[in-house]
């Protein structure tokens, strides 16, 4: 085969052809990629931020720097530090006198996340400050943060290593601290809270960290590595150690402040605070309906590189970063209107980065560059100072103001100032006007040379987009319903009463949303905000209101702890199901399903599909009987049992399908009478088509039958019932069994009225039933062959939801599909409290009745009799407009757990910002050892933390003499109190018995610690797999009870099998503690041990690697 001479002319001009074509080809790929990023540029949608000065969010900050607020203030006296060394003396440690030091930076909300009092301690206050402000921004962007578990959101975090607690060798036994302060954890315990599985970086570039960090999450999102990105920065100072390093090297101005680009610069003064944004593509921004508080055009990050010092600022780099950023975001110098300066306040810094802004900005403007610096109103906040400058930008924008710079009034000397190119903002300034959107760039210079330089843009009209409503015959018309539900929610009570607080004085007369409030749409807004942003926690609340008066009482109620006829409170447990119950004859009412009908679209639907199949069997329209007039003959046909069977199945179904379509899905079905009808179509059994053939026949034939019967509800227990049927020679029949203690007794009228006599003679209880014949008796025998025939017309299909029948009060079988299954299902006694009983023993919790009226909650109530594990809502009860009587049983199933889509409930609508979570923190501080050589001081929530003592023992014999209850108990305050010792709480109350112990804190080791004491104190082997198979305090103790009680073979039943022992090696590998250097320590406590005992025998590798991890912790913690 002939290969081409590269040698020859010819080929040599092909080959470089090719290789043109292949260059330019790209070059044009990477000009298209730029293009793309300019085209979707990358959106803040949210922020959030804890500064000097109050500064707990954008708008508080906003008002501070508007205001010319001076937030540099005292020294903290709560940090344990010497403050005579630190400030007084002719040599004080710090130069500085004051600072932009944050109120409470102990202060934490730790059971919010799930973080044990003893760890939140040992945490570093940057990672427990870049947690709250990251779960306010989310808040803010309109964002659930829980909604956003697996997916690829990143986190980059900015964050400098400060000294925080004790060195590592001298730390707490608990091991928290390594993890407490590490840089790296930061990013990294954020994506672990939330479940992100994105990118996670903490970026240390010194005072640019935050910015730098906002760059990368910038290209991330450009390069598609994440879906979504929070960007954060925090500054805590645990010691006055950087203080004392900046004075030696006289870098600190004298009393705290920075006077950016004043002549009056003295040096930097240090602050602290935190900040966090919350980063997407303006598509998906536009696409979710995200509001966008501004768009991030271009960004660029350099080094100073070798330079006139490592720390040493350098001008002509600094120009290169804004130029690299203002080519990345594709304009020109005269299109960013105003610059958030480093302006740190140093006779050096500051004249270099106005020289360079100067150059980079200066030269043909329109308009001068307005410049200014935060520093200047709250210090230098280090780590946090570019997300914090980010964040003012953000506000300046949407105000269309660049707030006054701090003492500048006299510009710096040794700057050559050029007022028509660059001017100090010394008082509160518009932004230029102009046909584009309005730019401002942020800057943020490192000490050890990174820069950054960051362009932002305002954002153009049309940035908050709405989900595009489906079209075509998917198409349903929003609902309007006239309650509407503003739901709340919260780790605990007084967080919630904190929420309820937060939102009244938000949308209350005089609040930030004042006269707005007034505006349905603000509350329709409201509504929809609180029930699509915001995370659903265990303790809830719904209020039902149609006006702002309403809402607002309701939520004082809530926020004083008062309940009110509009406050429906609860807390949501885990487990249970779910039984929808479907009432019968009875429940009929005049006008039903009218109300849902006009304001409920997809019951509407519903119904006129029902109604459309059932028509072709009745005389009148179904409809028009419902709704006639009271009074009139159309209405009395409602009573009549044709008209009554196909309403209540009508409304019903219609009903389903609305819960269906709000998320609320059954798990069981029951029905009463001919309620069964209506359940077995929504388990599958029928077609509409069939099912309403069979309900229009069952209630025709009934009608026809002859007038002359009564029934009649009994107080009295179902045995007592058929003695007195006996008695009477069997003119009667038991109709129903609807409670323990309730039947229905069904006859001719004078049998019925001889029984109702019999049984007020006893003094019980009797109603009549509203009914001219006696169902579920001999005289409707003469329509049973008739019924047959219907039910022989029609197709059966196996149930594809559980369905409890009537027949057995148990579940259906395949008899559900016999026809003569149904003939029987009208002649035969309905056993409703066997069903109660049965779906209650299947682990129902919750009893939804669909029907109208209500009438079988009540019976459920008491076939549940002191039962508080299950409840029964009537979703239609009678007593209020339906809509109403609708939301209100909605929202009693939102608060226990009951899952419920309320944005489909909710007419369309954007969301608005409402105040963000309430935390409820407590003070975490971890001090280090004195000079003196006093121990690490660790205050908890609990106060300061004494090491766990022994656990007390508990003589097994005597555990096992106690009744089961009673050991029980002591069982479970045990537990409590072992794990509030281990977790750093200061009593067993704050445990809470069915909390499970990984929310609570306790980790793999916690949990070999607990069975350890447990062990101890009871004589029983607690393994840590014991622990995690049974894992709240309740199920844990329960479990315990059962081993000892009487008869229990002895310590040995409770020993981890194989299996179990595979499954905590899963957990823990030893390959990862060989890997981080754990293992050799591990073998040389357990050569030290076997000296001391003199066996002599020592664990080798071998061994270890072979040992379980109860084991393998135990060789360790087993020594207390």
């Amino acid at each position: 085969m002939a290969t081409a001479n590269s040698q020859d002319p010819q080929n040599a001009k092909l080959v470089a052809a090719l290789r043109s074509a292949l260059k330019e080809n790209e070059r044009l790929r990477g000009r298209n990629r730029e293009l793309d990023h300019r085209s979707d540029p990358v959106a803040i949608v949210g922020m959030g931020c804890r500064l000097p000065g109050g500064a707990d969010s954008p708008e508080a900050l906003w008002n501070l720097v508007l205001e010319g607020t001076d937030a540099v203030g005292p020294f903290p006296e709560d940090r344990d530090w010497d403050l005579d060394t630190v400030l007084g003396g002719s040599d004080p440690l710090s130069a500085m006198s004051q600072g932009g030091f944050l109120e409470g930076a102990a202060d934490f909300d730790a059971v919010f996340f799930g973080i044990s009092p003893k760890e939140a301690a040992a945490m570093d206050p940057q990672q427990r400050l870049l947690l709250e402000v990251t779960w306010e921004a989310l808040e803010r962007a309109g964002i659930d943060p829980s909604a956003l578990a697996g997916t690829s959101t990143g986190v980059y975090a900015g964050l400098m290593p400060t000294e925080y607690g004790p060195r590592l060798s001298e730390a707490p036994e608990e091991g928290h601290l390594l993890t407490g302060t590490m840089p790296s954890v930061a990013s990294g315990r954020i994506a672990y809270t939330l479940g992100l599985s994105g990118p996670a970086l903490t970026v240390d570039t010194a005072c640019s960290s935050s910015l730098v960090a906002l760059h990368l999450a910038v290209r991330a999102l450009r390069e598609r590595e994440c879906s979504l990105a929070l960007v954060g920065g925090a500054t805590v100072m645990g010691t006055p150690g950087v203080l004392a390093e900046f004075t030696r090297k006289q870098g600190l101005s004298s009393d705290g402040r920075c006077r950016a680009f004043g002549a009056g610069a003295d040096g930097t003064g240090f602050s602290e605070g935190a900040g966090a944004l919350v980063l997407e593509r303006l598509s998906d921004a536009r696409r979710k309906g995200h509001r966008v508080l501004a768009v991030v055009r271009g960004s660029a990050v350099n080094q100073d590189g070798a330079s006139n010092g490592l720390t040493a600022p350098n001008g002509p780099s600094q120009v290169r970063v804004i130029r690299s950023a203002l080519h990345d975001a594709g304009i020109s110098p005269d299109g960013v209107d105003a610059v958030e300066a480093h302006g740190t306040g140093t006779s050096l810094g500051d004249p270099i980065e106005a020289q360079a802004l100067i150059e980079a900005y200066g030269s043909a403007r329109k308009h001068p560059l307005l410049l200014g610096s935060l520093k200047s109103n709250i210090g230098h906040t280090q780590a946090a100072a570019g997300v914090a400058g980010i964040i003012k930008a953000v506000q300046s924008l949407e105000h269309g103001t660049v707030a006054p710079t701090l003492h500048a009034d006299r510009p710096s000397p040794h700057v050559e100032w050029d007022d028509d190119a660059v001017r100090i903002v010394s008082r509160a300034t518009a932004l230029p006007a102009a046909e584009r959107p309005g730019r401002i760039a942020v800057s943020s210079f490192g000490l050890s040379g990174t820069n950054a330089h960051v362009v932002l843009e305002a954002p153009s009209t049309g940035t908050v987009g709405h989900t595009e409503p489906p079209e075509g015959d998917e198409a349903v018309p929003a609902p309007s319903p006239r309650t509407l539900p503003f739901v709340v929610s919260a780790r605990g009570d007084a967080a919630l009463r904190g929420q309820a607080a937060r939102l009244r004085e938000h949308l209350s007369p005089g609040g930030p949303a004042a006269g707005a409030s007034e505006d349905r749409r603000v509350l329709t807004a409201a509504a929809r905000s609180l029930a699509t942003t915001r995370t659903r926690m265990e303790n809830r609340a719904v209020v039902l209101a149609s006006d702002a008066d309403g809402l607002t009482l309701a939520l004082g109620a809530l926020a004083e702890g008062r309940s009110a006829p509009a406050l429906v409170r609860g807390r949501a447990e885990p487990g249970g199901s779910v039984a929808f119950v479907f009432s019968g004859q009875g429940s009929q009412r005049p006008g039903m399903g009218r109300d849902l009908y006009e304001t409920h679209p997809v019951f509407a639907r519903a119904l006129d599909e029902v109604t459309d199949v059932l028509d072709r069997h009745l005389p009148h329209p179904l409809r028009s009987v419902m709704w006639a007039k009271e009074g009139t003959d159309q209405a009395a046909l409602l009573d009549q049992t044709l008209y009554t069977q196909a309403g209540v199945f009508a409304v019903e179904v219609a009903v389903v399908r609305l819960l269906e379509s709000l998320g609320v899905v059954p798990d069981h079905l029951i029905g009463h009478s001919v309620g069964e009808l209506a359940a077995a179509h929504v388990a599958g059994v029928f077609t509409l088509e069939d099912a309403a053939a069979l309900v229009a026949a069952r209630g025709a034939l009934m009608q026809d039958l002859p007038d002359g019967g009564a029934m009649v509800a009994v107080q009295g227990s179902e045995e007592e019932a058929r003695q007195a049927i006996a008695d009477s020679g069997g003119r009667a029949s038991l109709a129903a069994v609807n409670a323990p203690d309730g039947v229905v007794l069904s006859g001719d009228e004078e049998t019925v009225t001889e029984l109702v006599a019999r049984f007020a003679r006893r003094g019980r209880r009797t109603k009549r039933l509203a009914v001219s014949r006696a169902f579920h008796s001999p005289l409707i025998d003469p329509m049973l062959d008739a019924f047959a025939e219907a039910a022989g017309r029609v197709s059966y299909h196996r149930p594809t939801r559980a369905l409890v029948s009537n027949l057995t009060g148990t579940r259906a079988g395949e008899e559900i599909r016999e026809p003569g299954y149904w003939v029987r299902h009208a002649r035969e006694a309905v056993r409703f409290a066997d069903g109660v009983a049965h779906l209650r023993q299947a682990g129902v919790t919750e009893f939804v009745e669909v029907g109208p009226g209500g009438v079988l909650s009540s019976m459920i109530d008491t076939c549940l009799g002191g039962d508080r594990g299950a409840e029964a809502t009537a979703l239609l009860g009678g007593g209020r407009a339906e809509s109403h009587e609708f939301v209100a049983g909605l929202a009693a199933l939102h608060v226990r757990g009951t899952h419920v889509d309320w944005e489909d409930y909710l007419p369309p609508s954007e969301t608005i910002a409402l105040p963000t979570y309430a935390f409820q923190r407590e003070r975490y501080w971890m001090s280090p050892p004195a000079g003196d050589g006093r121990r690490v001081v660790v205050e908890t929530g609990a106060g300061a933390a004494a090491d766990a003592p022994p656990a007390a023992s508990v003589s097994r014999a005597d555990l096992a003499a106690l009744e089961d209850r009673e050991r029980a108990e002591v069982l479970l305050d045990l537990v409590r109190g072992e794990s509030a010792v281990l977790l750093g709480h200061a009593s067993l109350r704050d445990v809470p018995a069915d909390q499970g112990f990984l929310e609570m804190g306790l980790d793999s080791l916690g949990a070999v610690r607990l069975g350890t004491r447990l062990s101890g104190a009871t004589g029983l082997e607690v393994s840590a797999t014991t622990v995690f198979d049974h894992p709240d305090p309740r199920t844990l103790a329960a479990h315990l009870s059962v081993e000892l009680a009487p008869g229990d073979p002895g310590p040995e039943a409770g020993a981890a099998d194989d299996e179990s022992v595979r499954a905590t090696l899963a957990r823990i590998p030893v390959d990862r503690l060989r890997e981080a250097g754990l293992l050799e320590a591990l073998l040389a406590l357990d050569t030290a041990e076997a000296a001391e005992n003199g066996s002599g025998e020592a664990s080798t590798a071998e061994d270890v690697d072979a040992m379980g991890v109860d084991d393998l912790m135990r060789m360790v913690y087993g020594r207390d």
